[in-house]
């Protein structure tokens, strides 16, 4: 992550390497070759819950957070103004909220939808970038975790607050159809009742995964690698504690699917230093850490040009599902064009860290 500033801070191939699995990952779950035949890993819970899949967008976000503890933080510890840094973050968080505009807008240009959507992934990281940035370099450690509490607890009060959580009926819901109604990801003519994965209200929780991987990014900066496990192990009891009273939900993103989803990244950051930092295990995803705009940029707008122009289904028909459903099913086709598509994009960022391309907004 560069804010400008004339320190230069320390880089840890394991964070790349996390990051770039996260968005393989992320790749792979948002485009298989038919949406009516993906395997139940590959899926968001319906509603309550958390399957393999809820884990990659809180992932990223944690990332984000160390990535700011790593980036941010030595810059102005080393005498960076801070005044300077945080004009940076803000220059890098708009640029990210803007590219994720953009982005819609392409959608909603070449796939026809009926309307634009605000919200968004790279908007809720842009949010969260600049918050998170301005936490790293306006408040001392101490206040960072009072910040994480507060988030926690104030969420999960708002939530209760609300009265529900069912969908539709959540405060979450009943926020963001007050903002933006007819815009949202999912909005019903009939009742005027709407509701966004990505919504505002739902960005507090959001927010408090991007603040515990900065205090994690902290731990991992220091050498603290006891901590950091042991941070993991506390948060995934907590959340299993709280699970009974506040489900795991990511469309909510409730303080107990914060610190289920945090105390496995967590403990994978350990893990991913202690294999490949200290033992020198091949930093396995770097390409696609170092060129993460890039490839998440490059292959939404490569899916609203192929589905745009008519290509996506025939591609799928020609190359997978035409000779391998009548001999595996519909679902190995499926899978087998998503794992192509991560293929292809692997080869570009490959490509582009060979060339010494790295994509940076």
């Amino acid at each position: 992550m560069s804010v400008a500033a004339t320190a230069k801070a320390p880089r840890f191939a394991s964070v790349d390497a996390l990051r770039g699995l996260t968005v393989a990952a992320m790749l792979l779950v948002n485009n298989p070759g038919d949406w009516g035949h993906v395997y139940a890993p590959m899926l968001h819970a319906e509603w309550h819950g958390c399957t393999p899949t809820d884990f990659i967008f809180p992932f990223f976000l944690f990332i984000v957070g160390v990535s700011i503890a790593l980036g941010v933080v030595p810059r102005a510890e080393a005498g960076a103004g801070r005044g300077a840094l945080m004009r940076a973050v803000v220059v890098r968080a708009l640029r990210i909220t803007g590219l994720g505009l953009l982005l819609h807008v392409l959608a909603w240009w070449w796939l026809d939808t009926e309307y634009f959507r605000p919200w968004g992934v790279l908007q809720r990281i842009g949010v969260c970038f600049l918050l998170a940035g301005a936490a790293a370099l306006w408040l001392k450690p101490r206040a960072q975790w009072v910040l994480l509490v507060a988030l926690l607890l104030g969420w999960w009060a708002l939530l209760a607050w609300g009265g529900s959580l069912a969908p539709w009926d959540n405060l979450a819901a009943r926020v963001d159809t007050a903002l933006l109604g007819p815009w949202l990801y999912q909005f019903d003519p009939a009742t005027g009742r709407g509701q966004d994965p990505e919504g505002l209200a739902s960005t507090l929780g959001a927010l408090a995964t991007t603040v515990l991987g900065l205090r994690a990014g902290d731990w991992l900066r220091h050498g603290r690698l006891r901590a950091l496990c042991t941070g993991g192990v506390v948060a995934l009891l907590l959340a299993l504690s709280w699970a009974p009273l506040l489900p795991w939900n990511k469309a909510l993103w409730t303080s107990s699917y914060v610190l289920w989803t945090g105390g496995w990244a967590m403990l994978a950051l350990a893990a991913a230093h202690v294999l490949i930092d200290r033992r020198g295990w091949p930093a396995l995803g770097r390409s696609f850490g170092v060129n993460a705009i890039a490839a998440y940029a490059g292959s939404a707008v490569m899916v609203y040009a192929f589905a745009g122009l008519g290509w996506w289904g025939a591609i799928y028909q020609a190359g997978f599902a035409g000779w391998m459903t009548p001999r595996f099913g519909p679902y190995l086709p499926s899978l087998a064009f998503a794992l192509a598509f991560v293929g292809f994009w692997w080869g570009v960022v490959r490509w582009m860290d060979r060339c010494g391309w790295h994509l940076k907004i």
